[in-house]
């Protein structure tokens, strides 16, 4: 079997970036590994997703061409190998926000400005017909990962009290967070957001990681992006933001505050389950780190009236992640075999 290097450069071979020089990029927490090419002056991305680990480049291509049909920045694709899973993507810098922000910190309010303005633009689309929905079905498998290996992993897993979170949080879900009218991108956040100033509008922000989009709620990546399980949002950002989307949306403000708290709720529950499995089948403890402010979003989102009827039953099934816990995760780092 030919090994991924060697496909590598028969593919960049067959491009206008054959003799470009190859240097490593950070990866994110998927099988995708990423490099810079150089060439000339000029720089180019390389994305390596091997299908054999699971990874498939068709759905990035696909959003990725709906987003810069939108005159959103997604990288543009130059060069494809779909069978063999690379591609070669414009390059869209390295100022991620999350560097931006503390280098220019009086730069952090435009940011999320510009971030909100974005989806905002781009919640005016109709999203693409073949996008799953990511509805109370899907959300309720999704935030009982945290059942599974969060939970299971620190102490052990509870299928009673996982029942009843979920026959008490299913209702909540139809309620406030059932429709999905837009696209989420699902990781917006500010690891994955390049700021772009030389570019106009919603232009000015550069996305990566979207490739696993569906069809959602519009709140959705607005929590995804302003309650950021890798840095602290200020709570005052937090709420101008909110209150940016409802004024220009035209959104009710007590149905979105609802769906927004829910939804928030939801997502950080689903990422205490996979930051849990990244460290104990994916042998990356760094994730546990992130996991006290992701269980502090949590819990002030527990606080809104529509999530009384699981608050209770989430804090008394699930343990704080005291020194202990978290130490009780990094132990089983990795003894879970990936199936």
């Amino acid at each position: 079997m030919t090994d991924r290097n060697t496909l590598a450069e028969n593919f960049i071979a067959g491009t206008d970036w054959s003799g470009s020089v190859r240097k490593p990029l950070a990866g994110d927490a998927s099988n995708r590994k990423y490099e810079r090419l150089h060439l000339n002056g000029r720089s180019a991305v390389l994305m390596d997703a091997p299908r054999e680990k699971g990874e498939d480049v068709g759905p990035f291509m696909q959003i990725a061409r709906f987003l810069k049909g939108l005159g959103l920045s997604a990288p543009e694709i130059l060069a494809e190998d779909a069978a063999h899973g690379f591609l070669l993507l414009e390059d869209l810098g390295d100022d991620l926000f999350a560097r931006v922000i503390p280098r220019e910190p009086e730069l952090e309010r435009p940011l999320y400005e510009a971030a909100t303005d974005a989806l905002m633009h781009l919640h005016q689309a109709t999203p693409p017909t073949d996008l799953k929905p990511y509805d109370p079905t899907v959300m309720l498998d999704m935030a009982a990962l945290a059942w599974r290996w969060y939970l299971g992993g620190a102490v052990a897993e509870d299928p009673a009290s996982e029942h009843a979170f979920r026959a008490a949080f299913a209702p909540i879900l139809q309620k406030h967070a059932s429709e999905t009218p837009v696209l989420i991108q699902r990781d917006y956040h500010a690891e994955n957001l390049l700021w772009l100033p030389d570019r106009q509008g919603p232009a000015r922000v550069g996305l990566l990681d979207f490739q696993d989009a569906m069809k959602g709620h519009p709140a959705y990546d607005l929590v995804s992006v302003l309650q950021d399980a890798r840095r602290d949002v200020p709570p005052v950002i937090e709420e101008a933001m909110i209150a940016r989307y409802i004024a220009t949306t035209g959104q009710d403000d007590a149905t979105f505050r609802a769906a927004y708290a829910v939804l928030g709720v939801q997502r950080n529950l689903r990422i205490l389950g996979v930051f849990g499995r990244l460290c104990l089948m994916g042998g990356k403890p760094h994730y546990v780190d992130l996991i006290p402010r992701v269980w502090d979003l949590m819990l002030r989102d527990l606080e809104h009236p529509a999530l009384s009827p699981v608050a209770d039953l989430i804090t008394d099934a699930l343990p704080t992640p005291t020194p202990a816990i978290l130490k009780r995760l990094k132990d089983k780092c990795a003894t879970i075999p990936k199936p």
